[in-house]
């Protein structure tokens, strides 16, 4: 063991010494280069190009040279690059700008080379490879584009020649263009919807500036729709879609509307209306959800107003709607995580104990919520996994030496986080458990806190949550938790699903650091602690950030019943919100996270109580069940509002 540190260490100090040992100038002409192409300077990148030879991004300066001018470029060229640079993220980048420019000519041939070799085709390039197989008569090329018709809601451009041919073939007929223009409804692609109604036939076709005035003023034309209708099918359509529009701001307006000129419409426009009612009334969580969905009858659902008929079956304890319900949902929706669990629920509460553990068996151990509720309902509190043995010495070196990871460090080194992470992930694609828990290490003794995980979230079959769960920063994490009498696993689980410990986090709406704290939050709380001479620059110190963000936890903590479930959805979506997801009786906590109108809100407090679970059960080394983390959510009064508003 003595032998293995020791090598270790020198292992260590090997490997920061070559993250500094770049040369500053090697460091600055690689970004030099960057920001000729970024400006189009094709002779700057070439006087630059001959001074990084031998450097570890050489291959992107490569890249950047053939990019600048990749439709002139002839394949022989494209083709040597990939051969030098053969599974690498840059050759998959080249290979994906190359057949887009292929795919554009309609050069199949050079298409045809080089798709198959795509580790992850995207759409654009799916559809192109679609138009391949029809220009050389494969036949079942349309067979296969059948699916996108009502799955791609905003199609890339590549994709339109393939819709249109499924039109021009027959495959799709008016019925099927209509169902496609209520999804994309569904979908708030309004001008893809639109576009969508030229394929309609001639007599079914409305003007452009009706459908626009259905879309966006929809209430007012249809308050003015008079006399039976039912012969237009045009017009009874667009009537659907508008109450659609209206029940997105007013589930009962809609309601109100639909009941009126119900006797105009067809029971499967009717049953796509009452649908659309039901999931935005769900979605507000109006106790006329579950009568509205009643009123859709056998009416398909889409996949997401499936979902929200079972969410409010769930706040409305209905659990024989919550069995039916799943049970008829498509088999890969079904097969969902959310889903196995609560149709095992349904079935328990239905006396179908046999049936329930079966589903149950099926999540119980996956590591994230699901897996630790279906745990809890077999009586199997959930505990980590054995740790494994560490990386050794020569798995380290070699992690180390992998090309795709001393890409990844470069970057990281540039300050280039966002090319250093896709480098970095792509380098994790074929790794082994082995392997993936010495990149791991290697992430975590650099202090790239996001990337270990990253790496340690991926192992199979050997384990390492003290690397899949980190606790950085320790010394100052813990002290700011006690202070404000908070329990630390909750307090690294917030940490680990808002910043992956990166101190400089920022997101896309201004949040900052570990605890991505919004700055009217910060000075919010700044001022209610009296901090002085406070400055939005300080948020993403390590210990101010820790002060503002424990302290918020503990202030909105103790304005939700001390609930750690109702603070978690508060952190994310504001303590106003919070309150109104409750409801009028009390509800488990898994149901309430369930049923969280916002999908990101819902995602992201469904994981930091599975964090929570996790670091407490490696905090406290004992067992842990996520229901006694969950409690059960309090009834909402009406009092509850009174007393200063937190942001």
């Amino acid at each position: 063991m003595k032998l293995y540190h020791t090598g270790f260490a020198v292992f260590v100090s090997l490997f920061f010494t070559q993250l500094a040992a770049a040369a500053p100038s090697a460091d600055e002409q690689f970004l030099a280069a960057r920001d000729a192409l970024r400006a189009g300077d094709r002779s700057r990148l070439e006087r630059l190009a001959p001074m990084l030879q031998g450097y570890e991004l050489e291959a992107y300066v490569d890249y950047w040279r053939l990019l600048l001018d990749l439709k002139d470029v002839d394949s022989a060229t494209v083709a040597a690059f990939l051969a030098r640079h053969e599974n690498t993220y840059v050759a998959e980048k080249l290979r994906i700008d190359w057949l887009r420019q292929q795919g554009k000519k309609q050069q199949w041939g050079a298409f045809d080379l080089e798709y198959p070799k795509l580790a992850q085709p995207e759409q654009d390039l799916v559809c192109y490879a679609l138009q391949s197989r029809r220009a050389q008569g494969d036949a079942s090329a349309l067979d296969d584009a059948l699916p996108l018709w009502l799955t791609l809601a905003e199609p890339p451009e590549s994709c339109y020649p393939v819709l249109e041919a499924l039109i021009v073939d027959k495959r799709v007929l008016a019925d099927a263009v209509w169902a496609r223009i209520r999804r994309q409804f569904e979908a708030n692609k309004i001008a893809a919807a639109i576009y969508s109604m030229n394929y309609l036939p001639p007599s079914q076709t409305p003007d452009r500036k009706l459908a626009q005035t259905v879309a966006e003023t929809p209430l007012p034309w249809l308050t003015r729709l008079s006399g039976d209708v039912a012969a237009n099918r045009m017009t009874r359509e667009l009537a659907v879609l508008a109450i659609q529009r209206i029940a997105r701001n007013d589930p009962r307006m809609a309601a109100e509307q639909l009941n009126r000129i119900a006797p105009s419409l067809s029971a499967g426009e009717k049953g796509w209306a009452w649908s659309q009612i039901g999931w935005q009334g769900a979605q507000r969580h109006l106790p006329e959800a579950m009568e509205w969905y009643r009123q859709a009858g056998e009416a398909p659902l889409s996949d997401e107003a499936a979902q929200w008929k079972v969410r409010a079956a769930l706040r409305a304890q209905d659990w024989g709607s919550v069995r039916s319900t799943i049970e008829k949902m498509p088999p890969a929706l079904a097969a969902q995580p959310a889903w196995v669990y609560w149709l095992g629920r349904a079935y328990r509460a239905g006396g179908r104990l046999e049936e329930a553990n079966a589903l149950f068996m099926k999540i119980a151990g996956q590591p994230d919520f699901y897996g630790n509720l279906a745990n809890d309902e077999l009586g199997r509190p959930t505990m980590t996994p054995p740790k494994a043995s560490p990386p050794s010495r020569d798995e380290l070196l070699q992690v180390n030496a992998n090309p795709g990871v001393q890409r990844a460090l470069a970057f990281f080194r540039l300050n280039l986080r966002g090319e250093g992470v896709k480098e970095w992930n792509w380098a994790l694609r074929t790794m082994s458990d082995r392997e993936l828990l010495a990149a791991s290490d290697i992430a975590q003794r650099a202090g790239m806190y996001d990337r270990a995980i990253a790496a340690a979230d991926r192992t199979r079959h050997e384990h390492d949550y003290s690397l899949r769960y980190l606790a950085p920063y320790g010394e100052q994490v813990r002290p700011a938790a006690r202070s404000q009498a908070l329990d630390d696993a909750w307090v690294y689980g917030l940490m680990r699903q808002e910043s992956r410990f990166i101190t400089s986090a920022k997101s896309t709406v201004g949040a900052s650091g570990l605890m991505q704290l919004m700055p009217a939050t910060a000075r919010w709380v700044a001022n209610k602690i009296g901090l002085k001479d406070f400055q939005q620059s300080r948020v993403n110190d390590t210990e101010t950030n820790l002060l503002l963000g424990t302290t918020y936890m503990r202030l909105v903590l103790d304005s939700l019943d001390n609930q750690p479930v109702l603070a978690s959805a508060a952190y994310n979506a504001g303590p106003g919100r919070a309150r109104r997801w409750r409801a009028e009786r009390p509800l488990e906590g898994a149901v309430y996270a369930e049923t969280i109108p916002f999908s990101e809100t819902r995602d992201y407090v469904k994981k930091v109580m599975s964090n929570s679970v996790y670091y407490a059960a490696l905090f406290d080394g004992r067992p842990q069940t996520i229901k006694s983390r969950l409690g059960v959510i309090g009834a909402r009064t009406a009092g509850e509002a009174k007393g200063e508003e937190l942001p």
